[in-house]
């Protein structure tokens, strides 16, 4: 039963007909999306699929399938985004270069991360920060799954970002933490913890949000704002806001009549009785002023970390395609790699900043071994030849990510490398009569 003062609510921006709509289509069941990643270009589902319009590797599904039982799901393969939330790289696309430094600031679980990390590939370089410390843990294991390695997690305040790196991101997006009004349908909580109290208080919040960060980004550069609810409380009325109070242009952004998007004053609304999939709204902002300097000239004075011997690391380089592109630190027993050509702001992250991960991680070193960390596997840096690989059964596949060992009595004692339909899994470190299975025991599949 949806809320009253929310039916109320609805009727200040929506016409009788349209209301009655739009509730109805959230008593419906919700739509299954996914986006698939560039590690594969083929959809492996035994169903109905229909593309996203606005983004070209989004696909409805007929049927939501057991995403678990497929190992492509755990290698990082596609994400199971909402195709609502896929129109923020539409955004990008209109308005930002691809060689940009992208704050992410509520990125938990990682749909928007992924999204924008894929956007941006070799030239870019995301910071995807989360600032609920249970949640951050998720979205570092989504990120790295997806095998990005240009994007650092963190897991800071938003305010951090204004007073420690002013002036620094050529692109911030807030998904701002909301009432949910838009996942009514998925989310019974969400219903139940509605009040029209919860929605003031978050409008509040994400003013707050938004103040706190809007130093870090430069003059000049792009404020994506979004939610997952309807009301101009939360949307129109802080967009508004932000425009006056901080000082901003509301940038148009290209949408066609089939796609069945609201475009409101300001902004753009997604309803679920108009467009396929949950509700979602989205503006994009330019900041006043401009500041044209590289971002060599925007970062904050520091003092350069000294150059540090890695050990082992020729060998390492074997495992990159191109080990040129990638810095390589050593933290403890642990190596790690990021871009090279975003070496002093990484640094200054790394420094000033939580961060859960950076880049993706290479190896521990255990005494004079070397032993490749599941990261690596994952990401699209890695070269598969320089590991002997074993192509796994959909039933050894479920096996190894259960983190069960394997028995692989015809393969050399050595670290292996375990394929599902070519597609790296992880690890395994074969013995002789048994293999211990490297697969991040954390992210092991618990029940099937």
């Amino acid at each position: 039963m949806l809320p009253t003062d929310f039916i109320e609510n609805l009727h200040e921006q929506l016409s009788p007909n349209e209301v009655q709509a739009l509730c109805q289509a959230l008593e419906t069941t919700p739509v299954t999306s996914i986006r698939l990643n560039d590690k594969i270009d083929y959809l492996t589902f035994e169903c109905d699929t229909d593309e996203v319009p606005w983004h070209e590797d989004g696909y409805y599904l007929s049927e939501r399938p057991p995403f678990t039982l497929d190992p492509l799901f755990h290698a990082g393969c596609y994400y199971v985004q909402e195709a609502s939330s896929m129109f923020v790289e539409h955004v990008l696309q209109q308005y930002l270069p691809r060689e940009s430094v992208v704050l992410d600031l509520c990125a938990a679980p990682g749909g928007k991360s992924t999204l924008i990390s894929q956007y941006l590939g070799d030239e870019g370089l995301l910071v995807s920060n989360e600032v609920v410390r249970q949640r951050v843990f998720i979205l570092s294991e989504n990120i790295q799954k997806w095998g990005n390695g240009n994007t650092v997690v963190t897991h800071n305040q938003a305010a951090d970002f204004g007073v420690r790196l002013p002036n620094v991101f050529d692109c911030v997006l807030v998904d701002a933490p909301c009432s949910g009004e838009g996942m009514f349908r998925k989310d019974d909580g969400a219903i139940t913890e509605w009040s029209n109290e919860n929605v003031n208080a978050c409008a509040n919040r994400q003013r707050n949000i938004l103040r706190d960060v809007w130093d870090a980004l430069r003059p000049g550069g792009l404020l994506i704002y979004s939610t997952c609810t309807f009301n101009h409380n939360e949307n129109e009325d802080n967009v508004q806001w932000v425009a006056e109070e901080l000082g901003a242009d509301i940038l148009p952004i290209d949408i066609h009549p089939s796609w069945g998007i609201v475009e409101g004053t300001p902004g753009y609304h997604f309803y679920p009785h108009k467009t396929k999939g949950e509700g979602f709204y989205i503006c994009a902002l330019r900041k006043h002023a401009d500041d044209p300097r590289p971002l060599s000239k925007r970062l904050p004075k520091h003092k350069p970390q000294p150059t540090q011997t890695v050990e082992q690391q020729e060998v390492m380089k074997k495992w990159l395609l191109h080990p040129e592109q990638w810095t390589m630190r050593q933290q403890d027993r642990f190596v790690v790699a990021y871009p090279t050509k975003y070496k002093d702001l990484i640094d200054i992250l790394s420094k000033q900043f939580i961060c859960i991960s950076t880049g993706f991680g290479l190896c521990e070193l255990r005494g004079k071994a070397a032993v490749p960390q599941h990261a690596l596997a994952m990401a699209k840096a890695f070269r598969k030849s320089a590991f002997k690989s074993v192509e796994l059964s959909l039933e050894q596949a479920l096996s190894y990510l259960r983190n069960e060992a394997l028995v692989l009595p015809d393969m050399p004692m050595e670290v292996l490398l375990m394929t599902y339909q070519q597609v790296p899994l992880g690890f395994v470190k074969n013995v002789g009569n048994h293999c211990n299975n490297l697969y991040p025991k954390e992210w092991r599949i618990r029940k099937l």
